[in-house]
């Protein structure tokens, strides 16, 4: 099945982006209104506001985006511990990347998919960082965020405040370098933009051991007490981990989610990437115990690359994602956020705060 060719409306120059590979412009992408017809209805917000913690459902905010109290320092109370992974030592990935100033090409038979052909093995090294809060009690299992693209100083700020403030439970954070580069035929690419379960394994067999044993820390193994995190290709990879893992995990948030069509090597069985998501697997399966936040900016990526397949427009996906989630009755908050690009600093040090209130609660639930 082909995607619908969404229709965009700009409110600036509007100018469709030059042809490339990979999650990077070159143009900026036209500012989209978020009340385009077609686009979910959503409550517009006080500028400077942020969605209420306890509320689902879609929201606009914007075009300020002050920063929340609990991003304004980086002076943590808890212990960063960190750690290097090789790639020769992981079953899961032993590495690849793509030749420096390449990009793949759309197959002429099908521009739902490219051809990447200087793609090799190569060994890599990621570096792990794990937030451990002062509250927390050694020996006792708690619970835990997993974050891609680490490390991320500004997670473990926010998580140091909301803890002792009592609004999120303690918990470890665990931040997650990628293997490097990025697109089809990278490793990063590779371990987010794949649907299946295999980074989740990769994460469940060959890093939380490392974190357990290195941090002192002991980890849940309730799924209802394990969230994923994102941006971008780390966002798509944040909800591919719970769906294809409901077992292990039940909480998501993602910044600009990669719902595109950017899986590289292909398969038949989900052959639209990520987009998939909301176009097939989200609609066509019964409800996952997943709860779900997602954001978006107005001007976020627009086609930045050659397929021109309709599948490639970061905004349209992302309003499509809480279409989907709605309909099939998911717990989930949508932000779309005015004067904000892909996964924007700006946005993030204004709603991460809530989004990690929101993504905590109800935990834990009242009869455990």
């Amino acid at each position: 099945m082909t995607a619908v060719r969404p229709f965009y409306t700009a409110m600036s120059c509007g100018v469709m982006l030059t042809l490339m590979t990979g999650e990077k412009p070159i143009k900026a992408a036209p500012i989209r209104d978020p009340h385009t017809p077609g686009f979910v209805a959503a409550t517009e917000l006080p500028d400077g506001t942020i969605p209420p913690a306890d509320a689902d459902g879609n929201f606009i905010l914007g075009p300020s985006h002050p920063h929340a109290p609990e991003i304004t320092t980086n002076a943590l109370s808890g212990t960063i511990f960190a750690f290097t992974m090789d790639s020769a030592d992981s079953k899961f990935y032993p590495g690849i990347t793509r030749e420096p100033g390449t990009s793949g090409r759309p197959d002429p038979a099908n521009p739902a998919k490219l051809i990447v052909t200087t793609s090799h093995p190569a060994p890599y090294n990621r570096r792990v960082e794990v937030f451990v809060p002062k509250q927390y009690i050694p020996g006792k299992a708690a619970p835990f965020i997993v974050g891609a693209d680490g490390p991320d100083r500004s997670l473990f700020t926010a998580l140091d405040h909301l803890i002792a403030e009592k609004k999120v439970p303690v918990m470890i954070a665990i931040s997650i370098g990628n293997g490097s580069g990025d697109a089809q035929g990278s490793e990063r690419g590779l371990e987010y933009d794949t649907l299946s379960g295999r980074y989740a394994e990769f994460v469940e067999q060959e890093v939380l051991p490392l974190v357990e044993s290195k941090c002192h820390v002991t980890l849940t193994r309730d799924p209802d007490g394990r969230a994923t995190m994102g941006g971008s290709s780390g966002g798509s990879c944040a909800l591919i981990m719970a769906w294809y893992h409901p077992e292990l995990y039940h909480r998501v948030l993602t910044y600009s989610g990669t719902y595109v069509n950017q899986q590289w090597p292909p398969k038949a069985e989900t052959p639209h990437g990520a987009w998939e998501f909301h176009e097939h697997l989200i609609p066509e399966s019964p409800p996952k115990p997943i709860r779900l936040w997602v954001e978006v900016g107005d001007h976020d990526l627009l086609n930045p690359n050659a397929m021109r397949d309709g599948m490639h427009d970061w905004v349209v996906a992302n309003e499509y994602m809480a279409k989907a989630l709605a309909a099939k009755g998911y717990h989930y908050q949508f932000v779309f956020a005015r004067d904000a690009g892909h996964v924007d600093g700006r946005v993030k040090q204004q709603t991460l705060p809530e989004a990690l209130e929101w993504l905590w609660h109800g935990y834990p639930p009242a009869n455990k």
